[in-house]
């Protein structure tokens, strides 16, 4: 009889075995995590990328005669003369350094307020103040439209019983403007007072200590101890702040329809009468990537002046 050996069975290759005689576990497991994730970056693909690259093709086109005729960089030459371009830049950028800045003094304050012990009732007032952030842009939008109309608005109403007049809101340019400030004060200081709350909780109560040791009055622990932990929230707001406001969009359009006289005219309202009213859609898609190129330079210089130093 012939007697059979088996080889001892080892960990390692024989010598001459083919590499596709392995099992494929190693490859499944290396190739696991792309299959999570494709469907995301499809996604992503579908609803972002391509839109974006698409945008940036259509702004490079201007519709003749109903035909898309390609122009290369004429829609953007064409933002530089534009004086309607420029004014809804310049009523954007008052929102911007006027109405922001008061936001967020008004936030910090709230946080701080809500950080104190001193305060009863802590829970009800940030819930309070938050309440704003979920109301829907448009409700508010109407709201505040019917509250502060000129002839039958709640405002003026209570105004009249103080022997004050009716207050054009809504119908005079610098009204109009301050109307919208109102607005978006109203709805965005309690969600941006939550952030800076969040962080300011996490400042040790062991620095707020060694200030009261060294003699700091109510001012120098919160210029030298608070404001300084609040710095990295304090970046985030103004950023998302920044962002929010050069794309502002629903409240100038609900309120005012971008008047009177194009008062309130920001660059989200003009682009939305490009694209959708005047149907230039390569214009208003060059308008977007300005506006783009404006928000991350401007996202740029935040970060270098409030950023860590470091």
């Amino acid at each position: 009889m012939t007697t059979m050996t088996s080889q001892p069975r080892t960990g390692r290759t024989v010598p001459g075995q083919s590499q596709r005689s392995r099992p494929p576990r190693l490859a499944a497991r290396r190739l696991a995590p792309y299959a999570f994730v494709l469907p995301a970056i499809a996604l992503f693909a579908a609803f972002k990328l391509y839109p974006i690259g698409w945008s940036f093709l259509l702004s490079l086109y201007k519709t003749v005669d109903g035909v898309d005729t390609f122009v290369g960089g004429e829609n953007y030459a064409r933002l530089c003369n534009d004086p309607l371009f420029w004014t809804a830049l310049k009523n954007t950028a008052v929102i911007l350094l006027v109405q922001v800045p008061v936001m967020l003094a008004l936030a910090i304050g709230l946080a701080v307020a809500f950080n104190s012990a001193v305060l009863k009732g802590r829970s009800i007032f940030r819930l309070g103040f938050f309440m704003p952030m979920i109301t829907g842009l448009v409700a508010y939008g109407v709201i505040f439209s019917v509250l502060l109309n000129e002839q039958y608005g709640l405002v003026n109403w209570l105004l009249s019983l103080v022997g004050i007049g009716e207050v054009p809101w809504l119908t005079d340019p610098l009204w109009a403007k301050i109307s919208l400030g109102l607005a978006l004060t109203w709805h965005y200081t309690g969600y941006n007072a939550m952030i800076l709350l969040a962080r300011l909780q996490t400042i040790p109560k062991e620095l707020y200590d060694a200030a009261s040791v060294d003699g700091a009055g109510a001012w120098g622990v919160f210029r030298h101890v608070t404001l300084p932990g609040l710095r990295p929230a304090i970046l985030l707001t103004t950023v998302l702040s920044t962002i929010g406001t050069l794309q502002i969009f629903d409240e100038p359009y609900i309120l005012t329809h971008g008047g009177p006289d194009n008062a309130t005219l920001t660059i989200g309202v003009y682009l939305y009468q490009n694209a959708f009213v005047y149907f230039d859609f390569g214009y208003a898609s060059a308008i977007a990537y300005a506006l783009a190129v404006l928000i991350g330079i401007l996202g740029l210089i935040q970060f270098r002046v409030l950023g860590d130093k470091k």
